[in-house]
């Protein structure tokens, strides 16, 4: 075991246990664990794979630096996820409820969160503010108005500062979270090194509206919704970022990073996780906890929101560059499909087989070639979705341009992941309608991408990351 010294304030406290991954496996000899994401290769000594063992049957994290450090290293990987004990009683906690030109989603949102905690209700310059002013009331609610509208991190910052609470949740008016939510995520924050928690937001159409083709699309494919298998969040994550629609946060970590960037009109909730990860702090994303959010109500409206997503993409990429790249790979993995593409494919799979001979020398045959055949994969997938989500201009010229072969390609990188994705999710839609609406969907997308870009005047929201896609690493721990 390791001998690393772990700081009191960073402790694991008593009864924190850990679940295992479901999606981990153990390789060679039963001491190297392969999970993660990004892909870790953790090799374990006798006492390490004990503790492991220990913990995957339900024993609690001890104190020891050994074991609390092995502990941290499996929950920053996402290799393991925490079950932290439940305090009684939980923590104190406000709400805040930013609201722009949006009475009745205030009023939904107000009625199910009925009984919680305090309340801050924050008017961004509504037109109608006597509307809100009016669905405002109750008890333990406090309201704000803001002079002129100053966007959702305004609004968000103003709301946090008014109040004194150590934890706040963080709702958007027409947001409905289900009974319970804050008892789900209020314990992760035991863990000191915790920074804020995100349930799983889900789509639900109108009660006046019904459902639709829109809405059957939303219900697998919705931008907000991230799935029903809990992660850490940080880019490369599963759950690479989540939205403030509905958010946790430790008041401390506002104040280390002055809340919000209200600089930002959208993709203002990103930049703050991804802040909060390069300052050392940890988010979880607990899909336990679910909270409701109404779909766009219109075919315009769907894809103005659409749009508007993709255009936060080039402010994002100045702030943190490589973290918003469309398509992450290493660059044998990228040689490899586009050797192939360009009619090439042995000398495809002589980069293929190069980056195989490198991963053997690290772990085990058979293990070797599934980490590279999955990495190879999943770098053609991620591929194919940026040609139609982010570099679609770049892909309807080469269309034009380039022969027969190249347009074979370019289609089957177009039909090829939405036939996929509808097999995994299937949804209440038939291939071709799912097709069609994950096709506008994408086209609005990389519109606002490529507005952005323009507006930033940079590229560098469409460049692709081939530092490396599996960080392959072995450890001894």
């Amino acid at each position: 075991m390791t001998t690393t010294v772990v700081p009191d304030a960073g402790l694991l406290p008593a009864d924190f246990r850990l679940a295992l991954d479901p999606r981990v496996r153990w390789a060679g000899d039963g001491t190297v664990l392969i999970g993660g994401a990004p892909i870790r290769l953790l090799r374990l000594t006798p006492a390490g794979r004990m503790l492991v063992d220990r913990w995957a049957a339900g024993e609690a994290v001890p104190h020891s630096a050994g074991a609390q450090s092995l502990a941290r290293r499996l929950l920053d990987a996402g290799v393991a996820h925490p079950r932290p004990p439940v305090p009684a009683p939980l923590p104190e906690a406000v709400v805040v409820i930013p609201v722009r030109n949006d009475a009745d989603g205030l009023a939904a949102t107000l009625a199910a969160m009925a009984g919680g905690p305090p309340i801050v209700i924050v008017d961004d310059a509504s037109d109608d503010v006597a509307g809100v002013t009016a669905r405002s009331t109750g008890p333990g609610t406090t309201l704000l108005h803001r002079i002129a509208h100053g966007g959702p991190a305004a609004a968000r910052n103003d709301g946090w500062r008014a109040s004194d609470a150590p934890f706040v949740a963080f709702v958007d008016a027409n947001c409905e979270p289900e009974p319970g939510w804050l008892d789900v995520l209020l314990p992760h924050f035991a863990d000191p090194q915790v920074a804020a928690v995100a349930p799983r937001i889900v789509s639900s159409p109108a009660p006046d509206r019904g459902g639709g083709p829109i809405a059957a699309y939303e219900a697998v494919a919705s931008p907000l919704d991230l799935g029903d298998r809990e992660a850490i969040v940080r880019p490369g994550s599963p759950a690479a970022y989540v939205p403030t629609a509905a958010l946790v946060v430790r008041r401390s970590a506002l104040e280390e990073l002055d809340g919000f960037d209200e600089a930002l009109t959208v993709g203002e909730d990103v930049d703050f996780v991804w802040r909060l990860d390069a300052a050392g702090w940890s988010v979880r994303y607990e899909p336990r906890a679910v909270v409701h959010h109404p779909i766009r109500p219109s075919w315009p409206a769907w894809m103005t929101q659409r749009y508007r997503y993709g255009t936060s993409a080039a402010p994002l990429a100045r702030r943190h560059g490589w973290a918003v790249a469309p398509a992450v790979m290493s660059p044998w993995t990228a040689g490899t499909w586009a050797l192939a593409a360009a009619g090439q494919p042995l000398l495809g799979a002589a980069a293929a087989a190069y980056s195989l001979a490198a991963l053997r020398r690290q772990v085990p045959q058979g293990e070797a070639i599934r980490l590279a055949g999955m990495g190879h994969v999943r770098g053609g997938l991620a591929l194919a979705r940026a040609l139609r989500r982010v570099w679609t201009p770049v892909a309807v010229v080469v269309g034009v341009a380039g022969g027969a072969r190249t347009r074979a390609v370019l289609a089957a990188a177009v039909a090829v992941p939405g036939l996929l994705e509808w097999f995994h999710r299937r949804p209440a839609l038939d291939p071709a309608r799912f097709a069609a609406l994950q096709l506008a969907d994408d086209l609005a997308y990389a519109s606002g991408v490529w507005a952005g870009c323009a507006q930033e005047r940079s590229l560098r929201a469409l460049l692709p990351d081939l530092r490396s896609a599996l960080r392959r690493r072995v450890r001894q721990t």
